[in-house]
């Protein structure tokens, strides 16, 4: 099973739209939005059009987005599975090796580390305000992740 991770979007709705048909496109079933989506219109925009579940948590951006939580941890595919925005919450929570992946955004790089038998994981910023847009796919069978650049996208 296929898990789309996607962090730092700012309000930036066209590449939101392009991550999300491709996501559809490839039968995408899980999208985990990582924080600093910014505003209800992005947020619903993903809702919206994003024909999987999607689970949000919230950054440091997300000012009018009080309702999402601060970290999400829950189970997929076999993996025990927590996802924050921010590398110091998600070193934390890989610390406790409760969780196989831990999924965060804040830092627009991405990056993958492993902390004892956990992969820390960020998937990069998707607005593409700093580096190149960027998002990520995990597949539980495989245990396998793939950094995908928008530009790149077929």
């Amino acid at each position: 099973m296929k898990i789309a991770i996607i962090s730092d979007t700012h309000d930036n709705l066209t590449n939101i739209k392009k991550v999300v048909d491709w996501l559809n496109k490839e039968k995408i079933n899980l999208l985990l939005h990582c924080g600093d989506i910014n505003s209800q219109e992005a947020t619903d925009e993903i809702k919206n059009n994003f024909k999987g579940e999607v689970k949000f948590v919230r950054g440091n951006a997300d000012h009018n987005l009080k309702d999402l939580p601060e970290k999400i941890e829950f189970e997929f595919g076999g993996k025990r599975i927590s996802f924050t925005h921010y590398p110091g919450t998600a070193k934390e929570l890989a610390q406790t090796a409760k969780y196989d992946l831990v999924f965060y955004g804040h830092t627009h790089r991405p990056w993958e580390e492993r902390t004892g038998d956990c992969r820390m994981i960020n998937p990069g910023e998707a607005a593409g305000q700093i580096y190149k847009p960027t998002f990520a796919i995990y597949d539980t069978n495989t245990d396998r992740l793939e950094l995908k650049i928008l530009e790149k996208l077929e």
